[in-house]
């Protein structure tokens, strides 16, 4: 049975590594065949300044700078490259998710303006009535911001704000991210080895 074919869009808000862990997983994970990955311009700065990763956006050894090590299921795109096979809907895809997701790329969704791969590809998702997770990072938001995120939830996005949990207890940062990250892999429906699901309270 052939794996799931996911579009990761990264876009310029904090919380690169959100991007970075969703990567690991669903590169390590059996249930994936391809990843397709986009990083904005903006995002290319944000990277470089919260993880000290050099990449360029659009270099195959971006890749191993992001995973520490090569991938045969990520490919990556330019941003620019509007012309690229996920800009069609007659590209097969299993889902998007666009982690960590920009204001910016908010508004532009929610007008139906496109301006860069991510962007496309979403859009096309959205029109395609495929699985589009976008975990925006921003706070707070203002009006603006929420009117758009309500009109990308009726035109059929799944809104997951990054909202780490803890009722699990995490003991590192790490582990407060990567439970997140389980998450968003459910929506996904990517399996992995973390249990995501609330048991009760404890007694």
């Amino acid at each position: 049975m052939k794996g799931k074919i996911i579009n990761l869009g990264i876009t310029g808000a904090s919380g690169s590594i959100y991007a970075q862990r969703l990567l690991h997983f669903l590169e390590a994970s059996p249930e994936v065949d391809t990843i397709n990955l986009v990083i904005t311009a903006a995002a290319i700065t944000v990277v470089r300044e919260e993880l000290d990763i050099p990449i360029t956006g659009s270099r195959e050894s971006d890749i191993e700078l992001l995973l520490g090590k090569p991938s045969e299921k990520v490919k990556i795109f330019p941003a620019k490259d509007i012309g690229a096979s996920i800009a069609s809907g007659s590209y097969p895809v299993d889902s998007m998710v666009i982690i960590p997701c920009s204001v910016n790329t908010i508004g532009m969704l929610a007008s139906g303006i496109v301006r860069d791969l991510v962007q496309r590809a979403a859009d096309v998702t959205l029109k395609e009535a495929r699985k589009l997770v976008i975990v925006v990072r921003e706070t707070p938001l203002s009006r603006i911001h929420l009117e758009n995120l309500l009109k990308l939830q009726q035109a059929g996005a799944m809104i997951v704000p990054a909202m780490p949990a803890f009722y699990h207890r995490p003991q590192t940062i790490l582990e407060l991210i990567d439970h997140f990250i389980f998450r968003i892999m459910d929506h996904l429906g990517v399996a992995h080895s973390q249990e995501t699901v609330w048991q009760g309270r404890r007694h």
